[in-house]
């Protein structure tokens, strides 16, 4: 019995070896031929191509749902991995280094601009309710955004050293949470922003002459104050670049949120460069505005703080503004004692 079974076998390689033949196994036949598709169903099985005809990745083909899968080498994934760990990095840290620096040197330069007449004490109202909750529903929300953002982005370099891989790894967890969540808020104040503000920020022909002379902010002696309405270019082009900016950062970030569901890898990634370089930008305007509405300015606070502004502050700051308002028979609608410098020092 033992010769039983190597003599069958060897009775059955002639047949074994034919039957391959017939169906092209073998032979030296490359299986890589590429052939075009649509085509396979024509073509003997050893003359399929494995991989789909693309000239700049490599794609497999495969039977699972998930056609993303057979990616198996994409070279723009190169281009923005390279983006992701130092174009990126380097771009961010500039600009917002670069605009802190600014910010300060103008600061030690110009000091807090004061109100040349000083505080009257009567009030004017500035902003309504809404309004105010538009704006710091949108200011707290996008700080939030900001920080968690950059917590995530740059915590590989900047926080890992510091705290170690085991504090990191649950705070990068809660920062991409709050990130994602903290977008809601963001969007109704951006909507609200829009609805209550846009009717005062089309952009008129006052506009130019305080961009010339840019609001006064670089005179020294003697401050210049053109009239203008209930905001100035600054103001409005704060207001455009946040509208823009924000919706940009709203599109391209719930496109990441949802991945593969717009768009494919190299979308996503594309999504990520735009998503990353709006936010860079937004986040030197944000200090920008943040600095003049603080430090950079007596009273600007006010306006957002308490929803109403010192009378001096609009007069010399909004004139025509005021006198509208004085028209309604808005102003003065509170006496009191004038409050604090808002806590900055005059050069």
């Amino acid at each position: 019995m033992r010769y039983v079974l190597p003599l069958v076998l060897l009775l059955l390689a002639p047949t074994a070896l034919l039957a391959q033949e017939e169906v092209g196994v073998g032979g030296g036949e490359d299986i890589n031929i590429p052939v075009s598709p649509g085509l396979e169903q024509n073509t003997p099985g050893s003359l399929v191509e494995l991989y789909e005809p693309y000239d700049d990745q490599v794609v497999g083909r495969v039977t699972i749902p998930d056609d993303k899968l057979g990616v198996l080498v994409q070279p723009e994934g190169r281009t923005w991995r390279a983006f992701r760990i130092q174009g990126l990095y380097y771009t961010a840290m500039t600009v917002i280094l670069l605009t802190i620096a600014l910010l300060g040197g103008f600061y030690l330069w110009r000091g807090t601009i004061k109100l040349e007449s000083g505080r009257s004490g009567r009030w004017v109202p500035r902003f309504g309710s809404i309004e105010r909750f538009a704006h710091w529903t949108t200011a707290i929300s996008f700080l939030t955004l900001a920080l968690t953002g950059l917590t995530v982005t740059f915590g590989r370099y900047l926080l890992i050293p510091i705290l170690g891989h085991y504090t990191y790894t649950p705070l990068a967890t809660a920062a991409k949470s709050l990130h994602n969540w903290s977008a809601i808020p963001f969007v109704i104040g951006l909507v609200l922003m829009l609805a209550v503000w846009i009717k005062d920020n089309i952009p008129s022909r006052a506009d130019w002459l305080w961009i010339k002379k840019a609001g006064g902010m670089f005179e020294r002696t003697g401050s210049f104050h053109p009239e203008t309405a209930r905001f100035n270019a600054g103001q409005k082009i704060i207001f455009w670049s946040v509208i823009l900016g924000g919706t940009t950062l709203a599109i391209s970030g719930y496109f990441l949120m949802a991945p593969f569901y717009f768009t494919g890898v190299s979308g996503m990634q594309i999504g990520h460069v735009i998503h990353s370089l709006s936010a860079v930008v937004m986040i030197a305007v944000i200090l920008c505005h943040i600095y003049i509405g603080t430090l950079g300015m007596e009273g600007a606070f006010d306006a957002i703080g308490r929803g109403k502004v010192d009378e001096n502050w609009a007069i010399e700051h909004h004139h025509g503004w005021y006198k509208a308002q004085v028209e309604n028979g808005s102003t003065p609608v509170e006496q009191g004692t004038p409050p604090a410098t808002d806590g900055a020092n005059p050069t």
